[in-house]
């Protein structure tokens, strides 16, 4: 068990497609403790695998303090279906200076493997649903700045942080000037 450091952006890792996990590889399961815990230390609700430095297909979302949610860990998880566009504010711990809205699906089914090996198909909605859909795409290396509409109108400097850099300066840092 052990909390691990959050990786910040712009490390490289944030950007990097992961590799499947198998869940029988005693690494995979101290991964999977990591995560459970370094969520559990954070002010988040949600945490990938590469925000702690390992470029590989895991993720956590506790969202317990919601009525009837709790601790979903998913390995190697796909996104069966989505419906239902919705626009809300979102953070992320790897980019702990802004917060900005993004549009994503209402509701999500996803299947994935559990940290035991077994399958699993999941359907989800509203916040759960979000929080899902964000750490999914950690495993894609794709933040939720990747996700907003405009720079300059949906990005929001977190109350209390000193950016770190400038969010409309995000798609020059990311060598995605042309995209």
């Amino acid at each position: 068990m052990a909390v691990r450091e959050i990786v910040l952006f712009p490390d490289p890792i944030l950007k990097t497609v992961c590799e499947p996990v198998d869940p029988a590889d005693p690494a995979t399961q101290q991964l999977v403790q990591d995560l459970i815990d370094t969520v559990a230390a954070s002010p988040g609700v949600g945490l990938a695998a590469p925000q702690i430095g390992v470029a590989k297909r895991a993720f956590v979302v506790d969202v317990r303090p919601k009525p009837g949610a709790g601790l979903l860990v998913l390995l190697n998880p796909e996104i069966v279906s989505a419906s239902g566009p919705k626009t809300g504010r979102e953070g992320c711990l790897s980019i702990p200076d802004f917060t900005a809205k993004v549009r994503r699906p209402q509701e999500i089914v996803i299947r994935g493997l559990n940290p035991d090996g077994h399958s699993v198909v999941i359907h989800s909605s509203d916040f759960e649903a979000v929080c899902i859909q964000h750490e999914m795409d950690h495993l894609d290396g794709i933040l939720f700045l990747d996700r907003v509409a405009s720079l300059k109108r949906d990005v929001f400097r977190r109350k209390g942080f000193e950016p770190r850099f400038d969010a409309r300066e995000y798609p020059r840092i990311v060598g995605e000037e042309n995209s």
